[in-house]
């Protein structure tokens, strides 16, 4: 048999450079966004109540959007150069922070947070988005982190990669928030133990305050 007759190997195609900014710009969002934080803690929070779990996550969302693209239009040059306002926002965060956990905690350690006395009071629509503005945009990290860090990661992809990247990291913010607030139900049945919003509540007061804490020991 002569060699010409062995059947021919197709030559793998390369990956396009877009799709590997896009995938680079996903593992790298992921990474920046999964944690356990105020705004995630929120986030939960609404999705295990069931209360307008999509104006929370599409506040986070579009927020997390308006952060990348200016971070990957470089406006995380101009961060650098202002720690003043970064310094303003640590301690604004922390005091909303701050304020967030004392109210927590004063629902756990209520005895009307019981789920088997009264559920949780319910929470106004409007006041919902103000406090998931509130938790995105008094973060100082979320400047450092989403806009110099991950805009400093997007501007080393060469020429319109950047863009891919970013979209990259959009859609891990969409997967995370809408899994984290739309999923929250699966383990809604949980809760129904008496108490078991008390402890949710406690957990919640420690996560804000303990965050507060770092902000003021990082200012």
């Amino acid at each position: 048999m002569s060699c010409t007759s062995w059947p021919r190997l197709r030559s793998v195609a390369p990956v396009p450079a877009s799709v590997l900014a896009t995938l680079s710009g996903l593992v790298t969002g992921l990474g920046l966004i999964v944690a356990i934080g105020a705004q995630n803690t929120f986030v939960l929070r609404q999705g295990l109540r069931r209360e307008h779990v999509g104006r929370v996550v599409a506040v986070c969302l579009l927020s997390d959007v308006a952060l990348i693209v200016a971070g990957v239009g470089g406006i995380g040059t101009l961060v650098e150069r202002l720690p003043a306002v970064v310094t303003v926002l640590t301690w604004a965060g922390a005091a909303f922070l701050a304020g967030y956990g004392v109210l927590a905690a004063r629902r756990a350690l209520s005895p009307d947070g019981a789920l088997g006395d009264a559920a949780p009071p319910p929470t106004s629509g409007r006041s919902a988005v103000a406090v998931a503005a509130a938790l995105t945009w008094l973060n100082p990290h979320v400047y450092l982190d989403t806009v110099v860090l991950l805009g400093s990661v997007a501007n080393a992809q060469p020429g319109v990669l950047r863009w891919w990247f970013a979209a990259g990291a959009v859609v891990a913010s969409a997967v995370w928030f809408g899994g984290l607030g739309f999923g929250a139900r699966l383990v809604a049945p949980a809760l129904a133990r008496p108490n078991a919003w008390r402890i949710l509540d406690g957990a919640i007061a420690v996560v804000m305050l303990t965050l507060a804490v770092l902000l003021v020991l990082r200012a």
